[in-house]
Order: C-alpha cells, then sequence, then structure tokens
C-alpha cells in the first residue's frame, strides 16, 4: 500500500512539532485562527509547489541540492532564531501593536528555507515518487497529496493556537507563553542546525 504509506508519512510530517507548527501555533494564540489562514496556506501550498518542483527535477537536481542544504539549513536556522526573538516579544503590549501574522507569501517562501521540509519534500520525492505517467504526473500527484494531507495537519496548531487565548488573556500568561515558544523555537532552530553541519565537519 504505498499510497497509504506516503499519506501516512505526510501527515506524520505536518503534525508533528517543527518550525511551521510552533509558528502557527503563536500566530493562533496572538492573531486568531482566521488571521492565521493566509500563514497555513502559504505553508501548505509553498510546500506542495517545493515538492513539485523538487520531485520533477530530482534526477538533475539531486546532487545540486545535496552540495546547497547545508548553507541554505544555515540560512533558515539563522531566519528561525530571528523569528524565535519576534514571538518571544510578541507578549509585550509595545511588540503587540506593531505584530502582523506572517503572510501567505512569507510563508510559502519560508518552506525553502526550512530544513524540517527540506527533509520531508527530498524524502517523499525519493520514496513516494509514482512510477507510471511521467514526470509531471507524478510530481502533481505528490504535490496534490502534500496540499490535501498537510493543511488540515497544521491548523490543528492554529487552531489549538487560537483556543489558548481565553487562559493567555492575562498580559503576564501571554508573555510567559510568547517566551516559551520562542524558547522552544530557538531551540529547534540550534538543534536543526547541529543536525545539518556536524556530518558536514566530521567528513
Amino acid at each position: 500500500m504505498p499510497e497509504f504509506a506516503l499519506l501516512s508519512y505526510i501527515a506524520l510530517m505536518s503534525i508533528t512539532p517543527g518550525p511551521n507548527n510552533l509558528m502557527l501555533a503563536s500566530s493562533g494564540v496572538n492573531f486568531g485562527f482566521r488571521r492565521t489562514v493566509p500563514h497555513m496556506l502559504g505553508i501548505s501550498l509553498g510546500c506542495a509547489l517545493q515538492v513539485f518542483i523538487v520531485g520533477m527535477l530530482l534526477a538533475q537536481m539531486l546532487g545540486w541540492l545535496s552540495s546547497w542544504r547545508p548553507p541554505l539549513a544555515v540560512a533558515g536556522c539563522v531566519y528561525l532564531l530571528w523569528l524565535s526573538w519576534q514571538i518571544a516579544r510578541a507578549g509585550r503590549p509595545e511588540a503587540r501593536e506593531q505584530a502582523r501574522p506572517l503572510s501567505f507569501v512569507g510563508a510559502a517562501l519560508f518552506q525553502w528555507l526550512n530544513p524540517k521540509a527540506w527533509v520531508m519534500v527530498l524524502n517523499a520525492s525519493i520514496l513516494f515518487m509514482p512510477a507510471g505517467g511521467g514526470p509531471l504526473v507524478a510530481a502533481l500527484l505528490l504535490a496534490l497529496a502534500f496540499a490535501v494531507v498537510n493543511l488540515p495537519c497544521i491548523s490543528v496548531w492554529a487552531w489549538g493556537g487560537e483556543k489558548l487565548r481565553r487562559w493567555l488573556a492575562a498580559p503576564r500568561a501571554l508573555l510567559a507563553y510568547n517566551l516559551t515558544m520562542g524558547a522552544l523555537m530557538a531551540v529547534t532552530a540550534l538543534w536543526l542546525l547541529c543536525d545539518e553541519l556536524l556530518p558536514v565537519l566530521a567528513a
């Protein structure tokens, strides 16, 4: 059942904690579910486009992508550290007035710097690209599977964040939550950075 294995893989990778989901939970708390929808759509469609491009050009690009993964991972982790600082500051009243949820385009572009997205997309393209129908049809089917499965999985995080809003109405509680989420994001960024760079340095 390769189709079931693919859908299970996408669901598991989409719903487990990672940079996208931590940002969505924080956005749900600070801006609500409705204002977070463009962020969610940007993630899902950006990831689908990413897997389509990688799937289409996998044979030609695999060596090039492998050599570019470390610098992309470093850039992504630096961006995650900056986002963790923004999340940590989101609970401060003076910061909340100027804060905006991540846009559709920003979320879509972030997938190209997100180390977890690269792992998910490359593994899926290598393991689950359908054999028949030519590369265009196969890549489209894989991208469609990502878009359909990913969106409801990541929506859980934004919805859960919104449900926490009433318990975090007090400024101190909201500040503590955002500091915690910012710290988790920073730890995630550093962990991903070490995971990407240690094998390169050890080689």
